[in-house]
């Protein structure tokens, strides 16, 4: 399970910014809150902000270091690193970016990291705790690598390490075993796009195809009320079938129709990423999603919400990070205050991002859980919201608004 994500010195973030799991002694929606040992984490996270203020970023952010991560090790001695840092401030441009994640395993908790520029790691750490002191399994600066014996899996491994890859990704190549189920905990992250969410049917076919499984996108797709009373894979296609009626009324017949021709965007989208969001409940991972709602009317994003937030839905304790404009969830009562973030660019371009319980009000109190979020959050009471200027101009046609 995610404990916090930190990055600094990539695209809009120059400064290092964190978003964290971690609930705090709020007494909000307690069912939202994974209790696991000593940890109290969070089933999921919204992040709200104005077009343009690092939303999508944050999460490209997460995809970029999972990429590292999961392909370092492929790459050959002359590829690039993807990644470009806060390119605004003479002080950034050339120095590299900053990545940090800590996380679960079998209730241990993992700090890793590293700093990157587009040509080689400048730094990468990893570090474990198992009761309540840190000690660190290795540190990296550029050519030199120091391991503890608690990590005996990287020995003899440094020399085999290029510049532009990462050692972590390295060591699991020759099957280490710590690395190795760190390397699962990666792959098993969902990272994906709202927008360009056809890239992700693949994983929805697979499970279609298996008939001890497809039941289970079935069982997500029927309760949202899409119109078709079934579906079936038929010809490499999905087949929806839709109730046909005689002139009473009555049902006299099926109708099928091609879900890719003849269904809503919205449908479409939802029968997509089913597999993908199946995936998560199913084996309690990271699911992140950027513009959740692009598509989907809000019930429907709030039914996805309230699936990850709910113990009965959700026991095996998966986690969602979504970012949105769909104001209506904060309305709703679906989320803590410790749930909601915001993205803010500053007036040097660089987003901040911080959550609501930590937000101070301009009297120096924290937000009351009794606020209106939603009224609050259009009224520009917490800021991240765009600044829409005077449209005048455009409306009379260039000539000024005395004339």
């Amino acid at each position: 399970m995610l404990i916090e994500f930190t990055v600094g010195n990539y695209l809009s973030f120059k400064d290092k910014k964190t978003l964290s799991m971690e609930a705090t002694a709020i007494k909000d929606n307690p069912e939202n809150v994974i209790e696991t040992g000593k940890y109290r984490l969070l089933r999921s996270a919204v992040i709200y902000g104005a077009n343009s203020s690092g939303k999508s970023n944050f999460i490209k952010a997460l995809d970029t270091m999972n990429k590292l991560v999961t392909s370092s090790a492929k790459n050959n001695s002359t590829s690039d690193i993807d990644v470009i840092p806060f390119l605004l401030n003479i002080e950034t441009e050339n120095q590299p970016s900053y990545f940090e994640i800590l996380f679960l395993i079998d209730g241990i908790r993992y700090r890793y990291g590293f700093e990157a520029d587009n040509k080689i790691i400048h730094a990468e750490w990893l570090y474990e705790c198992k009761s309540n002191s840190e000690k660190f399994l290795f540190i990296r600066e550029k050519d030199s690598i120091e391991i503890t014996s608690d990590f005996e899996e990287g020995k003899w491994i440094e020399e085999k390490t290029r510049d532009n890859a990462l050692f972590l990704s390295i060591v699991d190549q020759f099957n280490g075993a710590i690395s190795k189920k760190i390397m699962l905990w990666f792959e098993r992250q969902r990272i994906l796009s709202g927008l360009q969410h056809e890239n992700e049917k693949a994983l929805t076919f697979g499970i279609l195809k298996d008939d001890d499984m497809k039941h289970m996108i079935k069982d997500f797709l029927s309760p949202l009320g899409l119109g078709f009373q079934d579906f079936e894979l038929k010809d490499n296609k999905i087949i929806t079938f839709h109730n046909k009626f005689d002139k009473l009324g009555n049902i006299i017949d099926k109708r099928e129709f091609d879900l890719l021709k003849q269904e809503s965007s919205g449908t479409n989208k939802l029968y997509d990423m089913a597999g993908n969001l199946i995936f998560g409940l199913k084996m309690g991972t990271l699911t992140v999603i950027d513009e959740l709602d692009a598509k989907l009317h809000p019930l429907l994003t709030m039914a996805i919400v309230k699936l990850f937030n709910s113990p009965i839905h959700n026991p095996i304790n998966a986690q969602l990070i979504f970012a949105t404009h769909d104001t209506n969830l904060l309305n709703y009562g679906c989320f803590r205050r410790d749930q909601i973030f915001f993205t803010e660019k500053s007036s040097f371009e660089s987003t901040d991002l911080y959550s609501l319980v930590e937000y101070i009000e301009s009297d120096g109190k924290k937000v009351r859980n009794d606020r209106s979020f939603e009224k609050d959050y259009i009224a520009g009471r917490y800021g991240a919201i765009p600044f829409v200027g005077d449209f005048s101009k455009l409306t009379n046609n260039g000539q000024s608004s005395e004339n």
